[in-house]
């Protein structure tokens, strides 16, 4: 019982020091463009688009090489 309630203590401690508070004047830096995950989305699905027309005959995305020669 003793363990179950130090390993319930320590799972709560760790999941506590990943929250924090963000204040309102802060939320405005967390929305800028560049803070995404992807900064450039069009970019990135206009490559992508690219990409998987150049890959076109063997498949885009996972296969390398395709039936042109390319890459």
């Amino acid at each position: 019982m003793k363990i179950i309630k130090q390993a319930l203590f320590l799972v709560a401690c760790a999941n506590m020091s990943g929250c924090a508070p963000v204040a309102p004047w802060e939320r405005g830096n967390l929305a800028k463009p560049h803070m995404a995950l992807d900064p450039y989305p069009l970019q990135s699905a206009f490559r992508a688009h690219i990409y998987g027309s150049r890959e076109a005959a063997s498949g885009s995305g996972s296969a390398e090489g395709g039936g042109c020669g390319c890459y």
